[in-house]
C-alpha cells in the first residue's frame, strides 16, 4: 500500500509501505507493517511531514509501473 502527499510547493510524494497515519503534534506520521491490523504497538514509522505544509493526501492501492 502507499500514499501520494501533495505538498504546499505543489511537490508530491509517495510513501511506499505505509498503511495508515496519524497526526503526531506538529508532524503527520506515515505507518507500516506486515500485520493484518493498520496501527498498532507494532507499526513502524515510515515518513514524517509537517502537517501544515500538506495539501492533500491520497490513497494509492497499487503503485504505478515505473
Amino acid at each position: 500500500m502507499a500514499f501520494e502527499v501533495t505538498l504546499s510547493d505543489d511537490s508530491v510524494e509517495q510513501v511506499e509501505g505505509a498503511d495508515s497515519y496519524c497526526q503526531e503534534g506538529p508532524l503527520t506520521t506515515f505507518y507500516g507493517n506486515d500485520r493484518p491490523r493498520p496501527l498498532d504497538s507494532w507499526s513502524v514509522k515510515v515518513a514524517s511531514y509537517r502537517t501544515d505544509r500538506i495539501t492533500r493526501i491520497r490513497r494509492l492501492s497499487s503503485l504505478p509501473a515505473a
